[in-house]
């Protein structure tokens, strides 16, 4: 597959990161393959989780294709970065094409990016995840890959204002690859990888360099200001029946 508009948008973001002066910690990342196909596995919390998430796969020099909203692919701004750096659109109403086009890049030996809670996590905590990873991994008999993002929700995450002030941290924690077949049960084999990956992001949240009580970027569960699950879970509802209320264009 040509590249051409990917690498630029690399060297921006990593003279984006030098300029924020960030600090990334990096853990496992030696673990996501250098060739062939694998299912990337992340969690949600920010709008940034793209960029930081692909960063994740520098160090095996890997491009990962992030399977996101359809609607990105069609703003004027964003659409032809997306198309340029070979993503894939999800169409909610038509989701076999975005999932028969993801088994494609697989079998080619790309690395699919997918985020299985489908929505960022306004609690910062794991949602429920969707099968879609498991399915597609085990139908292209590729490893997926648990990758955990933390601290990209101090940047830019729903409910609260962007903070792209300088000095700030985020950790990337890669874990064991997966291994799942068509004979698993895709649904046991899910909550396998959400397991996985919940104690990935407790080893992370602890591990960071900043845990301040109250703070609203930290879950209720670590002493944090977050909405706790089920409070966030009520937002998320109120947020699409306000979509389903808006006139339609």
């Amino acid at each position: 597959m040509r590249d051409i508009i990917y690498p630029p948008v690399i060297g921006f973001a990593k003279t984006a990161f030098k300029v924020l002066d960030l600090t990334i910690r990096l853990s496992g990342t030696e673990l996501i393959p250098r060739t062939g196909g694998a299912v990337l596995a992340l969690n949600h919390i920010s709008y940034v989780d793209f960029v930081i998430g692909g960063f994740g796969a520098q160090p095996s020099k890997r491009l990962v294709r992030f399977m996101a909203k359809e609607v990105l692919f069609r703003n004027r701004y964003s659409g032809p970065l997306m198309r340029g750096m070979h993503h894939i659109p999800v169409d909610r109403g038509a989701g076999a094409a975005s999932y028969r086009e993801a088994l494609r890049y697989l079998k080619e030996g790309e690395i699919v990016g997918v985020f299985p809670e489908a929505t960022i996590s306004r609690s910062f905590e794991l949602k429920e995840f969707k099968s879609g990873a498991v399915r597609m991994a085990a139908a292209a008999g590729v490893p997926i890959i648990p990758m955990v993002l933390w601290g990209t929700q101090r940047m830019l995450t729903k409910d609260h204002p962007k903070d792209f002030s300088r000095h700030q941290t985020v950790a990337i924690t890669v874990g064991e690859p997966l291994t799942v077949t068509r004979r698993d049960d895709a649904t046991e084999a899910t909550e396998r990888l959400r397991k996985s990956m919940s104690g990935m992001l407790d080893r992370t949240i602890r591990a960071y360099p900043e845990q301040p009580p109250g703070a609203w970027w930290l879950p209720a569960s670590y002493g944090g200001g977050a909405p706790t699950p089920e409070e966030a879970e009520r937002l998320d509802q109120e947020e699409l029946r306000r979509r389903a209320d808006r006139p339609k264009k």
